[in-house]
């Protein structure tokens, strides 16, 4: 980790002044006492990286510093000479031209030359750069002579940048000092605003994070400055009903308790800002605002333990601490509040691969916010689920990382990569990709399963797009030979017996190990056969029977294609009406239904309304458009009970898709017998 500018010079202090005061640093930096004790902090987590010790403070506020601190550092302490220190960087002087234009009015090239002491063709280059960082939340800088230099845009996106640009300058050397001056901000101003955030911790029994109280001072002034010179935000961006009962809203009153004429729309600005100020502490979680948050947290957590094959532990208090994260990132997501710096945030080489199931885990919270989650949230979320799982002694860098690629289009690869999901459910499956995808693929992985031959070092089992059971067994017992040395059968079940004995107490030791034998050592074929037995032989054929074929020459919609193509099974009495009204409200989330050219198999969920495993078929003559992307002729209503009771007519069904003849035949078919004959082929 690097310190930033301001712990970096209290660094120096303490080492060229031993002596030094907490109040002395306080007053010198105009820090508050918290202020102080955060950078203190980093300074140690920065030590205990470097393997030195940590300072420690008296409660007299004085320091103590192991000697070996003064013997590694005060040879690194450069000499740089005070003109040294005030030359900026490029980015520097662009964050400080839009501060003077933010907030001082009537502004030439003259003002910019003055305070940044850079000529005039420096400060035109400059302000190039700082069009291009404004354009980033759609705002434009323009000159005009009678009021010199101003940022246009939507006054909800200059907020934004307004806070951004504070937060750039206050890591600057002497930031806080550097902000004061372009935007004559005076320090009892800056008292007061502080004096008022305590106020409201308290009011609100929370902690916000020292970063975010070191910004809100200035920005709380800035923008009641804005208020004064008339920029307001728009209302329509704001939704009163749910920011009007949350107790930030009664902060906000606390904060401008004795200022006037603040409209409706700038304390619910005040409000959402309070809102996705990050949270260090609070004493009481709650959900007041947000309902069903905390489930949405909890299921993202399950779908993660799905896909990372990782069981957490106290899983409660990290749902807590997610949900402090969580509660003030609603509001960021929804009102697109995610601050432009917070997208410089990178997840780290070892965490890459958890980043990327995390992301694929997000889709609870997204469906509550109604927003993506951007990569800057996901990154943090990330972080927080990657040091849980560090603490608990857990990591997916010592699982078995695979991929699938197939060639064979989206809808055969996502069923290829959930099949051998389910097949090697140790293993964790980080994505289906095709083979165009794997040239560029950048995630660590360790195995490959692929139908065809890739170039590669790593492990590649070749696995057919459609793994019939006897070829799953051979392919477990190839791949579990080959990436652990043994096939899985071959357990010693006395070894078993003494790891239970060590960590459980066993009642009947004889009757387990009857039971773990017969277990371990079962017949797989064996096995294979009685579920055979044990399943319903539905076959293509069994299930789209003559009756269940609907020929049509055209439908005016997708929605009226699936109620004349379900109609059959609806009225056998196999699904229910809220079965169809369930696939067409789904069909827009869920591309995938489009298996081959001209074919689709809308479907939804068992408990929506299946009555039995049943399929059906409607023809068009001409098809009807999808999705603006797909003309489909042939539609085939899947409903399943379970995940195993129709495999075995969707496997058939996926190979005659994968024909161009035969699917071409159905389609200018002229009679639901012929359609079914080819039907036939497909069901041996």
């Amino acid at each position: 980790m690097e310190l930033d500018d301001r712990s970096k010079k209290i660094l120096d202090d303490l080492l060229s002044n031993p002596s030094t005061s907490s109040k002395d640093l306080e007053k010198k930096y105009k820090l508050t006492r918290r202020q102080l004790g955060y950078s203190i902090n980093k300074i140690n987590d920065w030590l205990d990286e470097s393997k030195l010790s940590p300072i420690e403070r008296t409660r007299q506020g004085h320091f103590i510093i192991d000697q070996t601190v003064f013997t590694n550092l005060a040879s690194e302490q450069p000499n740089a000479s005070p003109a040294d220190m005030n030359i900026l960087s490029e980015d520097q002087r662009v964050y400080m031209i839009v501060m003077m234009i933010l907030s001082n009015e009537e502004l030439s090239l003259f003002h910019f030359t003055s305070e940044l002491e850079v000529s005039k063709n420096t400060v035109l280059s400059d302000l190039k750069r700082a069009q291009e960082f404004v354009s980033r939340l759609d705002l434009n800088i323009r000159y005009s002579r009678r009021l010199g230099y101003l940022i246009e845009g939507k006054e909800f996106n200059i907020r934004k940048l307004l806070t951004n640009v504070i937060s750039k300058l206050l890591n600057m050397t002497n930031g806080a000092d550097r902000i004061c001056e372009l935007a004559n901000i005076q320090e009892h101003e800056i008292t007061e605003i502080n004096n008022r955030i305590d106020n409201v911790e308290k009011k609100l029994t929370i902690q916000f994070t020292d970063e975010k109280v070191a910004i809100m001072p200035y920005t709380l002034i800035l923008v009641l400055e804005r208020i004064k010179k008339g920029h307001i935000v728009d209302p329509f961006y704001i939704g009163y009903e749910e920011l009007s009962d949350t107790k930030e809203y009664l902060a906000t009153e606390e904060i401008l308790y004795d200022i006037e004429d603040i409209p409706m729309e700038e304390r619910m600005f005040i409000t959402l800002y309070l809102l996705t100020a990050n949270v260090y502490w609070s004493e009481f979680l709650t959900e007041e605002t947000i309902p069903n948050l905390k489930q949405a947290i909890d299921d993202m957590l399950r779908l993660f333990e799905k896909r990372a094959i990782i069981f957490i532990q106290d899983r409660e208090q990290l749902l807590n601490k997610l949900l402090l994260h969580i509660k003030p990132a609603y509001y960021r997501i929804k009102y697109h509040l995610t601050e432009v710096n917070d997208v410089e945030l990178s997840v780290s080489k070892e965490f890459m691969e958890l980043h990327h199931l995390v992301q694929q885990s997000t889709e609870p919270l997204e469906e509550l916010i109604g927003e993506k989650i951007p990569e800057s949230e996901t990154t943090y979320l990330t972080m927080l689920i990657g040091g849980w799982l560090s603490k608990q002694g857990d990591s997916i860098q010592e699982k078995v990382k695979a991929i699938v690629v197939c060639p064979k289009g989206v809808s055969v690869s996502r069923l290829m990569f959930s099949e051998l999901r389910e097949l090697f459910p140790e293993f964790v499956f980080l994505d289906s990709l095709s083979v165009r995808e794997f040239v560029n693929y950048k995630l660590d992985y360790d195995i490959i399963f692929s139908p065809v031959v890739l170039e590669t070092k790593k492990k590649l089992f070749i696995a057919s797009s459609f793994l019939e059971r006897e070829e799953k067994i051979r392919l477990r017992k190839q791949v579990m030979l080959e990436t652990h040395g043994y096939i899985p059968s071959d357990i010693d079940i006395e070894e078993l017996i003494n790891i239970v004995k060590n960590h459980a107490d066993i009642k009947d030791e004889q009757r387990l190990r009857k039971n773990l034998y017969r277990y371990i050592h079962r017949d797989d074929t064996a096995q294979v056969k009685n579920q055979e037995k044990a399943l319903p032989a539905a076959g293509l054929d069994e299930l789209i029977t003559p009756g269940n074929i609907t020929l049509r020459q055209s439908v005016s919609s997708w929605d009226e294609a699936i109620r004349i193509a379900a109609n059959p099974l609806v009225e056998s009495g196999h699904i229910e009406t809220r079965y169809v009204d369930a696939i067409i409200s789904h069909y827009d989330k869920d591309p995938y239904i489009v298996i081959g050219p001209n074919i689709a198999i809308p479907h939804a969920a068992p408990d929506e309304g299946v009555n039995d495993v049943s399929m059906s078929l409607l023809r068009l003559e001409n098809g009807v458009i999808f999705t603006e992307d797909y003309s489909i002729n042939l539609i085939v209503i899947i409903a399943a009970v379970d995940k195993q009771k129709h495999l075995k007519a969707l496997m058939q069904l996926m190979k005659l898709a994968g024909s161009d003849e035969d699917r071409n035949a159905i389609i200018h078919s002229d009679s639901r017998e012929e359609i079914f004959k080819i039907i036939n082929k497909y069901s041996v």
